[in-house]
């Protein structure tokens, strides 16, 4: 890569730390040429630290090492994306990140409608809350629907109607999302036995 360490005084460029997996962003440093080819050659995610002033491996003390997946430059040529694997908490005060927020995998809307079922659950004495009505019903009338469900999306699939199809595929996920917060569980439990078989 063309990297250029010249536009700072001090020849540092910021380096942006990203979970490889969760796309998280987990901290930010600063790297030298030499930091840079350290973590090239270490594997290890290696900054120049201003305070130490010399370089600075992380986790070296701690070890909650970040390791090297992927390097990325910036249009400008000037900032590095890292993606990497972190070994425990990224933070020194012992948060996954410098922001204090959990890394945790998201799935965006998905997440959303997760959290959404959650609330419905523990406002369970909304009377006009079709999923707090589910629950109340129980584990068998919500993997009944579920059931029933699937039947729709395999009659709908063996048709030309896709927008019929896709509108029952949406229904079957709900309702699973509903079926999985019952049994005690959320997408990403699902999610770690799918990586778990990865060969």
């Amino acid at each position: 890569m063309n990297i250029d360490f010249s536009k700072s005084a001090h020849g540092l460029i910021p380096a942006i730390i990203q979970d490889s997996e969760t796309k998280n962003v987990l901290m930010l440093g600063y790297m030298n040429a030499e930091a840079y080819q350290k973590t090239l050659d270490t594997k290890k995610v290696t900054f120049y630290s201003r305070s130490k002033q010399r370089l600075w491996t992380k986790g070296e003390e701690s070890g909650n090492f970040l390791n090297l997946v992927d390097i990325k430059n910036d249009c400008d040529n000037d900032t590095l994306l890292i993606q990497a694997i972190p070994v425990g908490p990224t933070c020194h005060k012992g948060t996954d990140t410098c922001w204090a927020t959990e890394n945790k995998q998201e799935y965006g809307f998905i997440s959303n409608l997760e959290n959404t079922i959650k609330t419905r659950r523990e406002n369970a004495d909304s009377e006009k809350s079709y999923v707090a009505s589910l629950f109340k019903l129980g584990i068998n009338k919500i993997a009944q629907k579920v059931g029933e469900e699937a039947v729709e999306v395999v009659i709908e699939a063996k048709d030309d109607n896709n927008d019929l199809f896709l509108s029952e595929s949406a229904d079957l996920l709900f309702h699973y999302l509903i079926l999985l917060q019952a049994k005690g569980f959320q997408l990403n439990d699902v999610v770690d036995v799918l990586k778990s078989r990865q060969k």
